[in-house]
């Protein structure tokens, strides 16, 4: 059954002292269980309408260009011997993290775009039951999200804090684009650290963002939000006047929505990069999450210095690639 419009109008207005630039707000209603389907909207105001059309097709333009044909291979001779890089736990996490994630972008672009997008192409029949399951995956896979978000940050945080041999992996753009240069690293270089942070942010963002979602006109996140950040003069400081910090539960509600697509696109855009360079964009590094196991050569120039604590042997010999210092 699709969700009835309701059109609500702000007040006071989100700017202060300003013209009305949020008037008729026009969003679903929440259904039971938390997330709804998305009334068809032209407003941009919606993230159902053609601002989400264009957030897609900046996912698309931000991450062309990292998906180029060039792969990442081993400069140096394969030794035939491994090392462990990642433990059974940390992979489960890992992957619970990356598989939940897969389904809930799967999931939101359904659920998001399906009436402009699915119906023309199978019908109303047939993609009532699709995503009435697609739904109840959103909702429910949300918590393995969550609960793979926490692993991945008491695994790995203590290893991403940033440290000087970063500067040195930024400097030179960290090797991917020079053959026989390996800027030193630890356990996670400056690029990895730079994914992991994005994916703690962002993660939390949208965990917050969806749960006042499955637990609609519960939460109040904007209006609170919008009076710590008067308080610091960050609007005005842009020229938007202060924010409107008395919000209807309505107006929570579309701003939630609206936040956890912005958000979501975000998020998408960084992790098609990561997956790439994962996966097929570089020479054994899949290994590293498939079976936990590295090439030693691998681990030698990628993570030279994590290598060396792990091992306690040089990383770089006479005849290696050196590392860029």
């Amino acid at each position: 059954m699709p969700a009835t419009p309701i059109t609500t109008t702000c007040s006071p207005n989100l700017f202060a002292g300003s013209p009305p630039a949020w008037k008729n707000l026009a969003g679903p209603a929440p259904v039971r269980f938390g997330m709804s389907i998305p009334a068809p909207s032209s407003s941009v105001t919606s993230p159902n309408g053609p601002a989400s059309a264009s957030s897609a097709k900046g996912v698309i333009a931000a991450t062309g260009p990292k998906i180029s044909s060039r792969k990442i291979r081993i400069d140096g001779e394969k030794t035939g011997k491994t090392i462990t890089r990642f433990s059974a736990i940390e992979r489960f996490g890992h992957w619970l993290l990356a598989g939940s994630f897969v389904v809930l972008g799967i999931t939101g672009l359904a659920l998001l775009f399906g009436r402009v997008a699915i119906i023309p192409l199978i019908g109303h029949e047939a993609y009532a039951p699709v995503i009435i399951a697609g739904k109840w995956a959103h909702n429910n896979l949300s918590w393995a999200f969550m609960l793979g978000l926490a692993l991945v940050t008491v695994f790995w945080i203590a290893h991403n804090i940033p440290n000087k041999h970063d500067l040195k992996w930024l400097a030179v753009g960290g090797g991917l684009f020079s053959k026989g240069v390996h800027p030193p690293a630890r356990k996670f270089n400056a690029g990895q650290k730079l994914i992991f942070w994005s994916v703690v942010v962002l993660g939390i963002s949208i965990s917050v963002s969806g749960i006042s979602l499955l637990f609609p006109f519960e939460f109040h996140l904007f209006g609170p939000t919008f009076a710590k950040l008067n308080a610091l003069g960050l609007p005005q400081a842009l020229g938007f006047g202060e924010l409107a910090t008395d919000l209807g539960p309505h107006a929570e509600m579309q701003l939630s929505q609206l936040w956890h697509a912005i958000i979501s696109f975000v998020f998408m855009a960084i992790i098609i990069g990561h997956i790439y360079i994962g996966s097929v964009g570089m020479e054994g590094a899949f290994d590293a999450m498939g079976s936990g196991e590295v090439e030693v050569q691998w681990a030698k120039e990628h993570h030279g210095l994590w290598y060396e604590e792990v091992t306690g042997e040089k990383a770089h010999g006479p005849h290696d690639a050196t590392p860029a210092e």
